[in-house]
């Protein structure tokens, strides 16, 4: 049986943000995982794929940069709060001088990270929906 809908997206997701060709797609889904095919994973070969992508050198743009875990977990974050892009935004510019978390060092996303945390627990859990960027 092989992995879910909700998973499925994420791989695609992840493609998607890494700029990823399709030939080097399947070629990192065969050597990581033994697949050519995102739907022929198991769950322990989306693991090791998950894995992959966050290791790899598409992990991050700069040695000091966001990384991709970061980026993934602040989307999380900001959607579980009910905000649209444009509100991350304002968010970002007006407590980060930012326009996007692209351009942040490591260190910046962390504190981004706790920010949206604390306010998350501030206004409790509330019921979550996908954060569009």
């Amino acid at each position: 049986m092989g992995v879910d809908r909700k998973k499925l997206a994420v791989i695609h997701i992840v493609k998607r943000e890494l700029g990823l060709s399709d030939e080097e797609y399947r070629g990192i889904l065969e050597r990581e995982a033994g697949v050519r095919s995102a739907r022929d994973l198991d769950e322990a070969g989306f693991r090791r794929l998950m894995r992959y992508f966050t290791r790899s050198r598409h992990y991050r743009d700069r040695r000091d940069g966001i990384t991709f875990r970061q980026k993934l977990y602040i989307r999380h974050l900001a959607g579980a709060l009910g905000w649209d892009a444009p509100h991350f935004t304002n968010f970002l510019r007006k407590y980060y001088h930012r326009d996007s978390i692209d351009s942040m060092s490591k260190k910046e996303a962390g504190k981004v990270i706790e920010s949206l945390k604390s306010i998350l627990a501030r206004r409790g859990s509330g019921e979550s929906r996908p954060f569009q960027a």
